[in-house]
């Protein structure tokens, strides 16, 4: 989870690395589904 927010960070930060949208949105699918199953559901 750690590197793939520092790759998403990378991305979306660093102006020498060039933007790949794909990736981003593939990584922030990653990133939101680990995550879903770390919240509680409301009753």
């Amino acid at each position: 989870m750690e590197a793939k927010l520092l790759e998403l960070d990378r991305l979306l930060n660093d102006p020498e690395v060039q933007m790949d949208p794909h990736r981003v949105w593939s990584l922030l699918q990653e990133i939101s589904g680990a995550r879903k199953g770390n919240v509680p559901r409301a009753a």
